[in-house]
């Protein structure tokens, strides 16, 4: 999948580093990994959202839904919506209809 992947193209890889970078920071503000922060962001959206993550590992499937369990508050969730406002996410987003080998 990531040979053919718009999104993991060298080019689009550091163009959204800093988004990359800022998850990195509040996560190791709020002692979590940076997939639970963006997992949270998402949450934090509207309560209709629901991130539908993939892994192939129960680790990471544990990772994930102790997302739901992260709490962020006001100014971290500017501070990420002000961030990725300003960030051109480069490579195209899914469709939620791929099918991954």
């Amino acid at each position: 999948m990531r040979n053919w992947s718009a999104k993991l193209t060298p080019e689009a890889m550091q163009a959204n580093q800093a988004l990359v970078d800022l998850l990195k920071r509040v996560a190791v503000q709020k002692r979590a990994m940076p997939a639970q922060i963006a997992l949270a962001w998402l949450l934090a959206q509207k309560p209709w959202i629901v991130p539908i993550p993939g892994t192939r590992k129960p680790h990471r499937l544990d990772e994930n839904l102790a997302a739901a369990e992260v709490q962020l508050i006001a100014e971290e969730l500017s501070e990420i919506d002000q961030a990725a406002s300003k960030i051109e996410i480069k490579g195209a987003r899914g469709t939620g209809h791929e099918v991954y080998g």
